[in-house]
């Protein structure tokens, strides 16, 4: 006896699949689900046989998982750059300001936008253009910038 599946079982199972990642978002059922297309995809062109259609299968998604895992990889990683959501002191570092009180002995201050920060860095005169390096607490960390 020869069990023989249409091509377009891997076609549903494809579907079915992609639809069970909509419920459990996250995971990697879509790129199952891209072995599953794919399988249709030559099974339909070439008619495999059932043996044949299950290790495309498997190498199929196989592949296409490892290929999930470095976008997967990848998004995160851009996500974690950008987030800065609750780390509001993170967005001030690469900012442009102003010494507002001289920085001597490597205390002083700075306006930064609308606002004045406490700062650290080299001895600076009144409106010295300085850039934030790096923020510890309320104090910015700052060294001198070329002027605008």
């Amino acid at each position: 006896m020869t069990i023989v599946l249409p091509w377009w079982i891997w076609a549903i199972a494809a579907v079915a699949i992609g639809i069970a990642e909509l419920h459990a978002p996250g995971s990697y059922l879509i790129w199952i689900a891209l072995g599953a297309a794919i399988t249709a995809g030559l099974d339909a062109g070439w008619g495999l046989s059932f043996t044949a259609q299950i290790v495309t299968f498997i190498i199929a998604s196989a592949i296409s998982c490892g290929a999930g895992y470095f976008v997967y990889r990848h998004l995160n990683r851009r996500a974690e750059r950008k987030d800065t959501l609750n780390q509001p002191d993170q967005r001030l570092v690469g900012r442009h300001g102003t010494v507002l009180e001289p920085i001597v002995n490597g205390q002083g201050k700075v306006r930064l936008g609308d606002s004045v920060w406490l700062a650290e860095g080299p001895n600076l005169a009144v409106g010295a253009p300085v850039k934030v390096k790096s923020v510890r607490g309320t104090c910015v960390i700052v060294e001198p910038a070329p002027s605008r």
